[in-house]
């Protein structure tokens, strides 16, 4: 997951808060290059790959298996082997600092709430931002920028037709 996130903030997008939980993950990213579909089924395709090499490395071949028959004729057309990830997402555009916070908020606290109980606290789960955001401390794998800082250039940035910046 990290390379995954590391490969997006070099391709000039911006990683402002995440949690990678057992089963799914919440990323809060700021697309600067290419599409979020195009990102997120990028990441799938990435993600899919790595886990596949690791799950044939260390010769699960159960759960190889199972990803093999859960892949549909149509896809099997395609020559695709493996069926990682569900079809759907969720993707929520955050165009005000209202919704952000609170989709910052849930990031933060899913580890710590509801049925999975990681942690005690936000800050000790290790798979997310929330020491960036409370502890102001930088993520030893992820490259993170504060969401107000993604905000400020927005706010900034000249619109398309804007005579202002010439």
């Amino acid at each position: 997951m990290y390379k995954w996130f590391n490969i997006l903030v070099d391709k000039g997008n911006e990683i402002e808060a995440f949690v990678i939980m057992p089963n799914h993950l919440h990323v809060l990213i700021f697309v600067n290059a290419g599409s979020i579909n195009t990102l997120l089924s990028n990441g799938k395709r990435f993600l899919a790959y790595e886990i596949v090499k690791r799950l044939e490395k260390q010769q699960q071949h159960e759960i190889l298996h199972q990803l093999e028959s859960a892949v549909t004729v149509k896809e099997k057309q395609r020559k695709k082997k493996h069926r990682v990830f569900e079809v759907s997402s969720d993707i929520k555009p955050c165009y005000n600092e209202k919704f952000l916070l609170q989709k910052l908020n849930y990031i933060h606290n899913n580890p710590v709430t509801g049925k999975w109980k990681l942690a005690n606290l936000p800050e000790e789960y290790v798979h997310s931002s929330a020491c960036f955001y409370l502890l102001n401390k930088q993520h030893a794998f992820v490259k993170l920028t504060y969401w107000k800082d993604v905000g400020e250039r927005l706010t900034h940035r000249p619109l398309p037709g804007d005579d202002a910046g010439q």
